[in-house]
């Protein structure tokens, strides 16, 4: 179980993905974000994937909050990293999602207590995620994708 330290470092890193993210990208043309390195997704399709994923793991984390042990549907990221809208609608779209949607979380997450942290979903190959899990998780997760995004913008050659 995690230190109250430990989660509030985490919910800090959940509320500065947004601004990041935004500092990260702010200077990058439409080419530079539509950039295919090989065998990765386009910084768009990052962004996008962000507020996907974000998007998912906050309604798991609510719905652990208010149901018992309610399952969860898996989805498959490269499947909606494809779809027409990822690869094309400009990233303000999903930068606007994750604002909102990251200060909602932090507020969630701060308002819990232990045994709101304990609370589970069941996943179909995963079993038991609690929402201590899903903070750890997605605290790490934009990072990786913020590091991915630097690694594109270099391979790509569109590095500032």
């Amino acid at each position: 179980m995690p230190t109250a330290e430990e989660r509030a470092e985490r919910i800090a890193r959940i509320r500065q993905l947004p601004a990041l993210l935004e500092e990260c990208i702010a200077p990058l043309t439409e080419e530079q974000l539509d950039a295919v390195p090989p065998g990765e997704w386009t910084v768009r399709q990052n962004v996008h994937h962000l507020a996907d994923a974000h998007m998912n793991a906050f309604v798991r984390c609510k719905l652990a909050i208010c149901q018992e042990q309610p399952p969860v549907t898996p989805w498959e990221p490269d499947d909606w990293a494809v779809t027409v809208e990822a690869r094309a609608v400009p990233v303000e779209y999903s930068l606007a999602i994750l604002r909102g949607l990251h200060a909602r979380w932090a507020a969630l997450f701060e308002s819990l207590d232990e045994a709101g942290f304990a609370r589970t979903v069941m996943h179909p190959e995963n079993g038991a995620v609690s929402v201590d899990d899903l903070l750890r998780i997605y605290a790490g997760h934009g990072e990786a994708h913020l590091k991915q995004i630097s690694e594109a913008l270099a391979v790509t050659g569109a590095m500032r």
